[in-house]
């Protein structure tokens, strides 16, 4: 039974060793904080789940992209002011790409820092 259960168990997870179920909440909890952070940084438009979900794909998916072509990461603590600047600008970006969602840039700078912020207390792993 228990053998069974490690082999489901390996198949549901994908390349990189994370569940699909593990994948969502990260998005999930991204999203909350996206939506925390909107309330709390001016400059940011207040955002629904919905929005703030699609944002989070669009934020992982940018994020990934800049990584893949230019071997940067932008985590707001993990690579010093590039890596704050970068996710700053990634956040700006995603304006442009979700409906909904309105940020300038002084409210994106201010995102960053509290993203930041909140991912060295709660570390989501989708920035």
């Amino acid at each position: 039974m228990a053998e069974e259960m490690n082999r489901q168990d390996e198949m549901n997870r994908n390349e990189g060793g994370r569940s699909w179920l593990g994948i969502i909440i990260r998005f999930v909890v991204a999203a909350v904080v996206l939506m925390v952070t909107a309330l709390l940084t001016p400059g940011f438009s207040n955002i629904g789940f919905g929005t703030a979900l699609l944002a989070a794909i669009v934020i992982a998916a940018l994020d990934y992209v800049i990584h893949k072509l230019f071997k940067l990461d932008a985590s707001p603590f993990g690579r010093g002011i590039v890596g704050f600047l970068l996710s700053a600008l990634i956040i700006y970006l995603t304006q442009f790409l979700v409906p909904g969602m309105e940020v300038n840039v002084f409210g994106a700078i201010v995102a960053a820092l509290i993203i930041g912020i909140i991912d060295a207390i709660i570390p989501t792993n989708v920035m």
